[in-house]
Parts: C-alpha cells; structure tokens; sequence
C-alpha cells in the first residue's frame, strides 16, 4: 500500500475509477469516463487543489481531491471527489485517504474542511465518524439553468 500525492500523470486511472465509483451505488450518475476525465483535469489544473491516491500492488485503487481557498479566518479546504474503484471498496481504502488526507491539511494549516454529499443514505453518518457535521450556519443552494 501507498499513499501519495495525485498526479496528472494518472488522469486516465482516476478517470476510469470515478466514473466506475460514481454510475454505481449510492449515487447511480451516468459518468461518461471521458467527462470523468475532463472533471479530473479541470480539477487537477486548478490552483490550489491537493489530492492524495492509493496505490495497492502497483495499481491506483482510489484517490481523495480538493482545493483550497483563502477567507479572512484562514485558508479553507473542500473535498470535491473520493472515490474507490469498486473492485477494491469496503477495505478501508476510503477511510485511509481521509485520515492520510486530514493529517496533511492540519500541517498544511488549513483551518477548514467541507464536503457536499448525499443528504440522506449512508454517506453522511460515514463522513460523521471523521467528525463532519451538517453545517448550521449555511446552507447549499442551487438554481438549473
């Protein structure tokens, strides 16, 4: 096992893992690999992002990506994607990258960490064992165009 920093250099990896994690259970997305793709690298050429992969036998197995932001109480952090190819969840893959990732941003100073997820189901008790809460002070709001 390995954890190391995301690089451009396993886009194509990534890809095929978010579209795989993403089209199957809880969310049951359409993910298209090439729009996978696309996410990933609008992501990665970002400035500011971080991520971490997991590597298991010489194969990416899942990875964790953000990025970060300054406000006037410090720099913030927002998860925008974890994902596990499903060949290799339910063996703490997740779990790992979260607490390897969490660990990092307390040395990189960050102050503040957020995440969107599923409202209901299974992923919000799972990111409350790392200590997420739903937020009281803002809500998410969306408008389709």
């Amino acid at each position: 096992m390995l954890i190391q920093k995301c690089t451009a250099e396993h886009l194509e990896r990534y890809a095929e893992i978010y579209s795989a994690a993403f089209s199957g259970e809880p969310w049951n997305d359409p993910w298209k690999q090439e729009d996978a793709r696309t996410h990933i690298r609008e992501l990665l050429e970002a400035g500011h992002t971080y991520g971490l992969e997991y590597a298991t036998g010489g194969t990416v197995a899942g990875f964790i990506l953000g990025r970060s932001t300054l406000f006037h109480y410090g720099r913030s952090f927002e998860i925008c994607d974890l994902a596990v190819d499903p060949a290799y969840q339910r063996k703490g893959i997740a779990k790992e990258l979260m607490e390897h990732l969490l660990s990092e941003l307390r040395l990189q100073g960050i102050v503040n960490v957020s995440l969107i997820t599923a409202g209901e189901g299974a992923l919000p008790s799972y990111y409350e064992k790392f200590g997420f809460r739903k937020d009281r002070n803002v809500i998410l709001m969306g408008l389709d165009l």
